[in-house]
């Protein structure tokens, strides 16, 4: 079976930009959004980025797998929302809670 040859020289920057203004003409997550705005409801809640250090792979690996999810869902018909925590209140809230519980 003979394969089409595929040039060696790709611009992968190039491609991306090209494909994130089609989706920006089209819309294309607006429309995403729009067809599934009766679906079944899900929700992402993404704790902190990188909040025990400088980047590394391993958080690479958590943010794709955060990406690919919702996306999934969104191809099943989910209504998403992605959430994007902070872990700023975390330790104040306790303690105001402990005050008023005693």
């Amino acid at each position: 079976m003979m394969y089409k040859k595929i040039s060696s020289s790709l611009n992968f920057i190039a491609m991306e930009e090209e494909i994130l203004k089609f989706w920006d003409k089209q819309e294309i997550f607006k429309k995403s959004e729009e067809k599934n705005k009766n679906g079944k409801s899900f929700t992402l809640y993404d704790g902190p980025p990188t909040a025990n250090g400088r980047p590394h792979i391993g958080h690479v690996l958590t943010r794709a797998m955060k990406d690919i999810i919702p996306r999934y869902k969104v191809m099943k018909g989910y209504k998403v929302l992605r959430k994007a925590g902070w872990d700023t209140h975390g330790l104040p809230v306790e303690l105001e809670v402990e005050k008023q519980l005693g």
